[in-house]
């Protein structure tokens, strides 16, 4: 299963994170590659503590929402919590560094350590937070063709 506390996940996480370029373009909705870098170490921030991530009212039962999420593809142009978006563009070479940086502290953060809630979920294990960032990750960089 998926999992940034897997070794060899991780590493081909890595890889397609390093794949990208600067130049690198989307197939699907309107995020610069520098800005989904952005967007998905707010997202890993906010896992560890680092960051504050203001809850949202997700559009059906957190529960029945989680269960979705977990099980079945996530379309190409899913809501996201205000707080994971920005406008700004982002140096580059910054962001991808600080991604990278990032899921070294997911992978090193204990399962069974203290996690933050997720702003829609609520309360999610250390080994839903771990497979949950290795999902969201993909589906980031197959939107960039990594």
């Amino acid at each position: 299963m998926e999992s940034v506390h897997d070794t060899s996940h991780r590493a081909r996480l890595r890889q397609r994170i390093l794949a990208l370029t600067a130049d690198s373009t989307r197939q699907w909705g309107a995020m610069t590659v520098d800005q989904m870098l952005w967007h998905v170490g707010v997202a890993m921030e906010g896992a560890l503590g680092r960051r504050t991530v203001t809850p949202v009212k997700p559009p059906i039962p957190a529960a029945i929402l989680k269960l979705l999420v977990f099980n079945l593809p996530w379309p190409k142009n899913s809501p996201t919590a205000p707080d994971m978006l920005t406008r700004e563009r982002h140096n580059f070479a910054d962001v991808r560094q600080h991604c990278l940086d990032l899921v070294e502290a997911m992978a090193g953060h204990p399962l069974g350590g203290p996690w933050e809630p997720h702003p829609a979920f609520g309360r999610l294990t250390g080994k839903q937070w771990s497979r949950l960032t290795a999902m969201h990750l993909d589906h980031h960089l197959r939107q960039f063709g990594a």
